[in-house]
């Protein structure tokens, strides 16, 4: 099948810069012509949709404790049907809200931190900020103690919004190594004991704050709406390579990058339902929803632990989020899909011969079938209507971001649910940077540049990338455009703000660390990651994630953390095995232990091995890039562990640092040092 061009090069050389065909002459800057901050964003939607539902939330009937077959007791929740706020609603408490936090104090300009969880309060203190023009902070709810206090030190807030939960669990032992915060706002209807915390901190629920905004001497107040130019959003990383960081996001940054954004997904409208379940910490979150919001979509809110019916905190019997809300349009990172891809594997290996048979069938007509960009109605009703049931049966896209999508998930959401694009973006570029268009069912690749966007490739000779590489011109990205974020909140480390620049035209500029090939239909190919190169002692240049992705397609394999060593001359591997597929395996094997005796045993490292290697050949890994030792972790990397971010990426640092002893063993005590760079 012919490709047709969906960017060009503006230059005609192999480097770039690539434009999209539809911006080659100027980058789009916002979505809706006047619309140049997020408040009037949100303004625009209200005065379009006002009566239309807006944020959604389930009811917790009550909280019932389940029995698990291995005698472990389980928390689980019993929950009601959606109740919604309309637009008109949403924009009253948003209006109530902001008068509150001007009442307690909060100045325009001035910082104010929200460390919570993914709920409609959030969206409504996020609008409220907007509309008052105070710069919201935000911090993942997962983040470590240390990471919290050192975000919230180097903000300055003197106001924060958190839920009971958090303030209960993760706050409690932070606010007295916090200098300067002065009110606490909760969200929950838990009751909260003062005197837990510090007596310099004034307390107060969300709803105390709202009825103190709707007082006549607080509501009649004149205030100044935010200009494009002002700062929106200090979004902190999630600290992957280290301490968190706090990229500094203008409106006129988020406005570009989701007018380039919501160019991409086809059809966006009142009709839709979104189901809102990703930390809104994250950048690909906070787009996705605002945009929703925009173009008058239902969001309901969720979380990973109540998304589908067989989520952990889903009573047996009862409906997920899913379920009930029936979404249209689905965000997720690579491991979300990954896990219901396996959940679905791992159901047609409990049928019989023949219906996996008929399944196989029906899957590999349709996968022919949408690779020529057709459909199978036949399949969908015979074969992929129970699956699609999964997530509610009404899914029409689903978009992929945050980590690379490997190839053979990809092909299995496509076939099985509905067409998948993948987004490639970082905090730095407030999540722009390409989407593949969702006609388009090659894998591998993340699409052309968005229309407020461009792309050039800078020659990396260390790692063996250039332009004149064929049959595709290589090397590091760069990303360039309105929605490149203005550098990082009061940085002062060397260097740190050294990958922002601003060329002779006055255009910005990020430096990704990523590199890339561009195709000849001006599609972007992530092939590499400059921080994940590795030298072995032998000279040979080793991928980590590359090997990491390859191994991780066989099921027996849940994730997998490729290490080496610059003074060794093999790798090895730290391996969190399917519980199921490796007690199945141990079976077979004659070995019957407790889970975390079956994780440390010898024999079970060794069949591990066998099947890395398998895979190794069959991926054609080069022989310096199969791991040779293994260490087997009984323990899932969750967020809540700090071994990975909330989208679910590796910390290498935290990693390192948590398997040192199995390091030292697995390279026989030899000393070992960090053969990859670590900001």
């Amino acid at each position: 099948m012919a490709l047709s061009l969906n960017a060009r090069s503006l230059s005609g050389r192999p480097e770039g810069p690539y434009r999209a065909v539809e911006s080659a002459d100027a980058l789009v800057t916002q979505d809706f012509e006047g619309v140049d901050t997020l408040d009037k964003l949100f303004v625009h939607a209200v005065k379009r949709f006002s009566q239309a539902s807006c944020l959604g939330t389930r009811e917790v009937l009550s909280e019932e404790e389940e029995k698990q077959p291995n005698g472990k007791i389980f928390k689980k929740l019993v929950l009601g049907d959606y109740s919604w706020m309309t637009y008109e609603e949403v924009s009253l408490a948003v209006e109530s809200f902001g008068s509150g936090l001007a009442a307690l104090g909060q100045q325009p300009h001035n910082t104010i931190a929200i460390f919570c969880e993914t709920r409609a309060e959030w969206m409504i203190t996020a609008q409220a900020c907007f509309r008052r023009n105070f710069p919201l902070v935000t911090m993942y709810a997962t983040l470590g103690e240390d990471a919290v206090a050192y975000g919230l030190n180097q903000c300055g807030a003197t106001h924060l919004i958190t839920s009971t939960e958090l303030l209960r669990t993760k706050l409690k032992n932070v606010l007295s190594a916090v200098s300067g915060l002065q009110h606490i706002i909760y969200a929950g209807s838990d009751e909260v004991c003062h005197a837990d915390y510090p007596q310099s901190l004034a307390m107060h629920s969300m709803q105390e704050v709202m009825e103190l905004g709707t007082k006549p001497e607080n509501c009649e107040q004149h205030y100044k709406r935010p200009t494009t130019s002002d700062l929106a959003v200090v979004m902190y990383t999630s600290g992957s390579t280290g301490k968190p960081k706090g990229v500094k996001m203008q409106h006129s940054n988020l406005i570009a990058g989701m007018a380039g954004q919501c160019e991409r997904i086809p059809g966006l409208g009142s009709q839709d339902t979104y189901i809102a379940y990703l930390p809104l910490a994250h950048v690909l979150e906070l787009t996705a929803e605002i945009s929703c919001v925009s173009y008058g979509c239902r969001l309901g809110y969720s979380s990973p632990h109540t998304l589908t019916d067989q989520s952990s905190k889903i009573k047996s019997g009862g409906k997920g989020d899913c379920s009930v809300l029936k979404p249209t349009l689905i965000a997720a990172v690579p491991e979300i899909m990954d896990r219901i891809c396996k959940n679905v594997n791992g159901k047609l290996r409990e049928m019989s011969v023949i219906q996996r048979t008929l399944f196989k069938v029906g899957y590999n007509y349709k996968l022919q079938k949408v690779s020529q960009g057709a459909d199978s109605p036949v399949c969908n009703m015979m074969f992929f209507k129970r699956v699609n049931l999964l997530l509610g049966g009404c899914v029409r896209l689903m978009l992929s971001g945050g980590a690379p999508l490997s190839a053979s998930t990809q092909r299995f959401m496509n076939v099985c649910f509905c067409p998948v694009a993948v987004g490639y973006g970082l905090t730095e570029t407030c999540g722009a940077g390409t989407i593949s268009e969702f006609s388009d069912y090659s894998t591998g690749r993340v699409g052309a540049p968005l229309i407020c966007s461009e792309i050039k490739l800078r020659d990396w000779p260390e790692g063996g990338y250039t332009s004149q590489d064929k049959p595709h011109p290589r090397g590091e990205i760069l990303i360039g455009g309105p929605n490149v974020a203005m550098g990082y909140y009061e940085s002062d480390g060397e260097g740190e703000n050294d990958n922002f620049w601003v060329d002779e035209a006055g255009q910005r500029w990020f430096c990704t660390g990523d590199v890339g090939e561009v195709h000849p239909d001006g599609c972007l190919q992530i092939v590499d990651r400059k921080k994940d190169l590795v030298k072995l002692q032998a000279g040979e240049y080793v991928s980590l994630g590359k090997v990491e992705a390859a191994l991780k397609s066989s099921p027996l394999i849940d994730n997998i953390c490729v290490y080496a060593s610059s003074d060794q001359n093999y790798l090895i591997s730290f391996v969190v095995p399917n519980q199921k597929q490796l007690t199945e395996l141990a079976k077979k094997n004659g070995v019957e232990e407790e889970w975390e005796e079956l994780c440390n045993h010898i024999k079970m490292e060794e069949e591990v091995l066998k099947v890395i290697k398998e895979i190794a050949v069959t991926s054609k890994l080069e022989r310096f890039e199969v791991p040779q030792k293994i260490c087997l972790s009984s323990e899932a990397w969750t967020p809540e562990t700090g071994l990975v971010t909330d989208a679910f990426k590796l910390k290498r640092k935290e990693l390192k640092n948590h398997y040192i002893k199995d390091i030292e063993r697995l390279y026989e005590g030899a000393q070992v040092v960090l053969s990859y760079s670590i900001h």
